[in-house]
């Protein structure tokens, strides 16, 4: 049985390393809607990267860091059939794994964060990615987002909730999270608010609805009946961009036409 790291907090989450804040009732009945409207809406959210095993996770959420996921799903397969194992990466060297990722953002770094931490795993781990927070962290190129990834995605432990710009915006516009909070902070009331056996698909759930409609624009907010119900963008009429959007666009169309000469006869 997990030992208490935090006993003032509410039962089942006593487990965690920090303090999360207090939730009314009626905001928790409210995150449970938003929930499963996004559920029924993309009922087949899951982890964007590609992977088979739990270290092939660990290597594409290290470099997933500063880069789209679209990215890495296009370099992983030569480097997951070049090495195999993480005997195999600890075995070379960060100069013979740099050409497998080189279209991705800073990859010199990633390839010695990817040899160190499957060096880490063979030493340490007999080869095996540790299933706690607390192990995960020791790993080079590890923080809490990325073992959050990978403890919900190939262990199906929630020790927390993946918080990125999509989740962050998501989540601040739906009114899941204070706006003047950190992300830390904004993670621990996503953490506070919903069950915890929600936290993984959470993520992939606001996730993509922030790709798909409630962009960094909001211009798509408006038209959207989740954010109509939920959004304060679309609430606040501030997606009514998209109206000054197609306004603009009307108005610059009747300028071109009335610069377009009329064609002699």
């Amino acid at each position: 049985m997990t030992a208490d790291r935090t006993p003032k907090n509410p039962a089942g989450l006593r487990d965690l390393p920090f303090a999360v804040p207090s939730v009314h009732a009626s905001k928790k009945k409210r995150a449970l809607r938003i929930y499963d409207a996004l559920r029924d809406r993309y009922p087949d959210s899951k982890c964007a990267l590609h992977f088979s095993n739990a270290h092939e996770l660990l290597i594409a959420t290290i470099l997933s860091a500063q880069s789209t996921d679209v990215g890495v799903n296009k370099a992983t397969p030569g480097l997951f059939a070049k090495f195999k194992t993480p005997k195999d990466y600890a075995a070379s060297t960060p100069e013979k794994i740099e050409p497998y990722v080189k279209t991705i953002g800073l990859f010199r770094n990633k390839s010695k964060a990817i040899h160190s931490a499957m060096n880490t795993l063979v030493e340490d781990f007999g080869g095996e990615v540790p299933r706690t927070m607390d192990e995960l962290l020791t790993l080079r190129g590890v923080a809490r987002k990325t073992a959050n990834v990978v403890l919900g995605n190939a262990f199906g432990i929630n020790m927390g909730i993946v918080v990125d710009t999509h989740v962050d915006r998501v989540s601040r516009r739906f009114g899941l999270v204070p706006d003047d909070v950190t992300l830390p902070m904004a993670e621990r009331h996503l953490i506070a608010t919903f069950p915890r056996e929600s936290w993984a698909q959470l993520s992939h759930l606001l996730i993509d609805h922030g790709r798909a409609v409630c962009k960094a624009r909001g211009e798509l907010c408006a038209g959207d009946d989740i954010c109509r119900e939920f959004c304060s963008n679309a609430k606040a009429g501030n997606a009514g961009t998209l109206k000054k959007a197609t306004k603009k666009k009307t108005t610059k169309k009747k300028r071109l036409k009335k610069k377009t000469p009329r064609s002699g006869r």
